[in-house]
């Protein structure tokens, strides 16, 4: 059976090392895809399609924490931090958000192709949670179905990427810039005030579940789990 593995690490030459010496060691079964800033590692983590994802902390982009926050609001896939940061605070928020091994470096290859073997021989599937649930909001990232106090709702392409990255960040406060950062793209040209057009919309669009985005004054916004 071959596994494929996504390797979420910024530095080149710790991804040729692993990937060198998994494929040796596995012979060739186990295929692992790199992917080297925060942002792009996300998107490739929900595709669903890897066995295990090993993932640093110090990442451009996005950091390592906040991408296993995402992933476990979506997936039980095994995933691994290999990283730096070593001290006590660290790896125990890395367990708390949900991670199911915390390799610091330096650390052994042969250490850590074990560790991801013991993984991947525990898992029994990678099974999908599908639905993000948020108080009255109800979202399916597979088909893309919402509904709102449980009736459906409709929304266009900006509204549902909002809403979802609000769903896949409860309780935060997101500032306009983030939202512009990851909805429209860093090469984004103009002001920040259609952040404000397009909650408007999706406010009105789920109705009196709408009441659960509020505005942090001077900082953003806020969905909660309840309005």
């Amino acid at each position: 059976m071959t596994y494929r593995l996504l390797l979420v690490e910024d530095n080149l030459q710790i991804c040729r090392m692993i990937g060198d010496f998994f494929s040796a060691q596995s012979d060739c079964l186990c295929e692992i895809d790199t992917v080297q800033n925060g942002a792009e590692g996300l998107d490739a983590a929900r595709s669903g399609e890897y066995d295990l994802i090993m993932l640093d902390v110090m990442l451009p982009d996005l950091d390592g924490f906040s991408i296993c926050r995402s992933i476990r609001a979506v997936s039980d896939v095994p995933l691994l931090f290999l990283t730096a940061r070593a001290r006590e605070e660290d790896v125990l928020y890395g367990y708390t958000l949900g991670c199911d091994d915390y390799v610091i470096k330096p650390f052994s290859l042969a250490t850590l192709y074990a560790k991801v073997q013991a993984l991947l021989k525990r898992a029994k599937g990678t099974v999908l949670k599908r639905e993000l649930v948020c108080g009255k909001i109800t979202l399916d990232p597979l088909t893309l179905a919402v509904t709102a106090d449980g009736q459906p709702v409709t929304l266009p392409a900006k509204e549902f990427a909002l809403l979802q990255y609000f769903m896949e960040h409860p309780n935060w406060v997101i500032s306009r810039d983030q939202l512009l950062d990851r909805i429209w793209g860093s090469d984004f040209f103009g002001s920040d005030r259609v952040v404000d057009t397009h909650i408007k919309k999706l406010r009105r669009a789920l109705g009196s579940a709408g009441n659960q985005i509020r505005t942090v004054i001077s900082k953003g916004y806020q969905l909660r789990d309840h309005t």
